[in-house]
């Protein structure tokens, strides 16, 4: 029976949101965790293992635009539950490499990491439709922070549980268990998600009152069938829109950041610090709560600039310059020998990254409504360039200078240049009217109208 009182639904979908990119990013991880004894295991040298860190990041990169178009064709649903699924196979089966020969095992081991990058692809950009869909604009951007934040959970939540997996039964009994708990999950997805207006527990009090604040409830009404507008001119104007290339460089540079902290970091803490790798697992664990913390604040200070009558450019951009201003902190960590204040840079290195990390409402704000998948996996293709060029450049520093100095001021150089991009380059924050060719009388027309609306 339908209440006038509107129900709470969209929070049950952020709570699934926030667990299965906990689950995601803690896939990405087990191979951080894993990778010191690894490296023993399989004699492999830094530069080595720097290209079995980057091998996620080929396929989640190729796989963005595709994965965008399987959003926006066959909805967010469907797609992100097979996502799901696969991902987590393919990360069950880096449990068993070590039954090759060495050379036969480093290359199965780069090929399944490249399988579960191509298979997490539709993900984010699915979470940012997801959000579109289900949230107001005054409540998006908490909502993207806490699915966001989710990184930094996944450390503080798995990091000592994969520390102490690794340390008491080996590595690969790691990848088995993780891989395992999403298959699992994959199944609960189907059971818990559905579009607004399709969803047995939201009444129409709910869908109505998203809809009449800025949510695109209607995204996935016409999945599956032919859409109209020709996607490759789309992505054209997206790639000539000033604003978008601007948030792209940013997140690229935000990116960075992250894939230090989910590659480089534990081997950091054992190698360049002296700590075991259940040690590790539990420092680890210290900045990633600080990260969570700052991350959800984030959005929280976001939209309360929203309500309290600044505009959208502002109330996205100050809490990203902010704190990514704070991230570049972690340069600070090659002037300390004190364990404690290694830790205490990183963390609020961590937290900063974090409060700046709103990318991904910027894009649920800015995304047109034809191509909202295409766009977010538009954005993501770029930021995630960072997941293949930043684990290969630090590898490559730590061998020539037998230290992680250097790489730390790359990665604090990465935050600069991320804020120079928003301060300079991205301009107002808007949604980006795309223009089409008026071949069916007047699409093209009512098209410009119904994103005016927004």
């Amino acid at each position: 029976m339908q209440s006038s009182k509107p129900t709470h639904v969209r929070y049950l979908i952020l709570l699934m949101l926030f667990l299965v990119t906990t689950i995601n990013y803690a896939d990405r991880a087990t191979i951080a965790i894993a990778g010191s004894s690894l490296q023993k295991d399989l004699g492999i040298d830094a530069v080595t293992l720097g290209y079995i860190f980057s091998a996620f990041g080929w396929a989640y990169v190729a796989g963005q635009i595709p994965g965008g178009w399987l959003l926006d064709r066959f909805g967010s649903k469907k797609v992100y539950a097979l996502s799901i699924f696969c991902w987590s196979l393919f990360t069950v089966l880096q449990g068993f490499v070590g039954e090759f020969g060495m050379s036969t095992a480093i290359v199965a081991l780069f090929m399944l990491r490249f399988l579960v990058g191509l298979a997490e692809a539709p993900s984010f950009p699915g979470n940012a439709r997801i959000v579109a869909a289900w949230f107001p604009t005054a409540e998006r951007g908490t909502a993207s922070a806490i699915f966001n934040s989710a990184q930094y959970f996944a450390t503080v939540l798995f990091a000592p549980l994969m520390g102490w997996i690794v340390y008491t039964f080996g590595w690969e009994h790691v990848f088995i268990v993780m891989g395992v708990f999403g298959i699992v999950f994959s199944l609960i997805w189907l059971k818990v998600i559905h579009s607004p207006r399709q969803h047995p527990m939201a009444n129409d009090a709910e869908v109505q009152f998203i809809a009449d604040n800025g949510g695109m409830v209607d995204m996935d009404q016409k999945q599956g069938k032919k859409s109209d507008g020709p996607k490759w001119d789309y992505i054209r104007q997206l790639l000539t829109n000033r604003m978008m290339l601007g948030v792209y460089l940013g997140q690229y540079c935000i990116n960075g950041i992250t894939y230090f902290f989910l590659t480089w970091f534990p081997v950091y803490l054992v190698q360049e610090r002296g700590m075991t790798i259940l040690k590790a697992g539990f420092i680890a664990s210290l900045p990633a709560i600080c990260g969570f913390i700052g991350g959800v604040l984030g959005g929280v200070i976001s939209d309360y600039l929203l309500r309290k009558g600044h505009s959208l450019t502002f109330a996205r951009k100050a809490p990203i310059i902010g704190g990514l201003l704070v991230s570049s902190s972690i340069v600070a960590c090659n002037y300390v020998d004190i364990e404690w204040m290694v830790v205490g840079f990183m963390a609020l290195a961590f937290f900063g990254k974090g409060v700046g990390a709103l990318g991904w409402a910027v894009v649920s704000d800015t995304s047109p409504k034809q191509i909202a998948g295409l766009s977010g996996g538009l954005f993501n293709m770029f930021g995630n360039i960072a997941s293949i060029t930043t684990p290969i450049v630090i590898g490559y520093i730590i061998s020539s200078t037998g230290s992680f100095k250097w790489a730390l001021v790359f990665v604090g150089a990465n935050a600069l240049v991320a804020v120079f991009s928003y301060l300079v380059i991205v301009g107002p924050i808007k949604r980006v009217v795309l223009k089409e060719p008026p071949t069916n009388g007047g699409s093209a027309i009512t098209g410009k109208l119904s994103q005016a609306h927004s």
